[in-house]
């Protein structure tokens, strides 16, 4: 859909919209994806986010269907940053700017929000509360789930109040802000990302092999051996396995989850893996 009007009717500038109203529309963003299709995306959830604003804005009930209209368009952005989206938009709405300025500044502004939302949120924040409460798990701590919840859902909950706020106060100049450095802090949050991907493969992927084949009087240790290689390639090599499956090949995670669970089994069957349990078949020499 896609409007033809240009311009408002009505171009004095609005009235600044009251913190009640920003608020309201940031807990209206949780729905961005509500009706996401193919079509046009997340376009229905974005006008549902910020219609509280534009009925305040437009008293004019034309110019409110033009705004509406041109709000129905293709849109698509990080779900967790879209605020930041609707500032901007809407101070451009409250000042009455032309539709096409609107629209530009709207498809400006969702553009880098996907890779910036990646690097904070999937690549440095759930990794980071998902090992540290993680490990309180393991060792029997019953609050670590509902900490990960607490702790990731305020955090983007913080984020999404303060993008709103920052974006409607400085209008368009918060996507230069923003952009400024948007290449060099997402590299910076993925680097991150990685290495804390890597310590929880390490930590709690950490697979060994307890195979001890007899040698004359010597018995050698696979798992030795593999450590003077390189220490924890097993979980390595088990990781990369499954990205390349994902990634090269286009396995769903049930199915890399179902693959790991046969390696898992077979792999206990017949003794393979480390832990202390009896094999159904035992066909190694276990190291004194």
């Amino acid at each position: 859909m896609v409007s033809n009007v240009n311009t408002y009717k009505d171009l004095t500038p609005a009235r600044p919209l009251d913190r009640a109203t920003l608020n309201k529309m940031v807990w209206r963003s949780l729905f961005l994806q509500a009706s996401f299709n193919y079509e046009r995306m997340q376009a229905a959830g974005w006008l549902y986010g910020i219609l509280p604003g534009l009925e305040k804005i437009h008293t004019n009930k034309e110019d409110l269907s033009a705004s509406m209209s041109h709000n129905l368009e293709f849109f698509n952005t990080h779900p967790f940053l879209v605020t930041f989206v609707m500032g901007i938009v809407l101070s451009l709405e409250q000042q009455k700017a032309d539709i096409p300025t609107i629209r530009a500044v709207r498809v400006a502004a969702m553009g880098p929000l996907g890779g910036i939302g990646d690097a904070i949120f999937w690549f440095t924040l759930l990794p980071i509360t998902a090992g540290i409460t993680a490990n309180m798990a393991l060792e029997g701590n019953i609050i670590a789930p509902f900490l990960f919840l607490v702790v990731f859902n305020v955090v983007q909950f913080a984020v999404r109040y303060w993008l709103m706020y920052w974006s409607y106060d400085l209008g368009t100049t918060a996507i230069e802000v923003l952009t400024r450095n948007a290449k060099e802090f997402t590299h910076a949050a993925s680097m991150l990302g990685v290495f804390v991907v890597g310590a929880l493969t390490c930590n709690y992927g950490a697979t060994t092999i307890r195979i001890a084949l007899q040698n004359g009087e010597s018995v050698i240790d696979v798992q030795g051996i593999l450590d003077g290689v390189l220490p924890q390639l097993v979980p390595l090599s088990l990781t990369l396995m499954v990205y390349f499956l994902i990634k090269k090949k286009g396995w769903s995670t049930i199915k890399c989850i179902g693959l790991l669970l046969v390696i898992g089994i077979i792999g206990a069957a017949f003794g393979i893996w480390g832990g202390n349990y009896t094999p159904l078949v035992e066909w190694y020499t276990l190291p004194a």
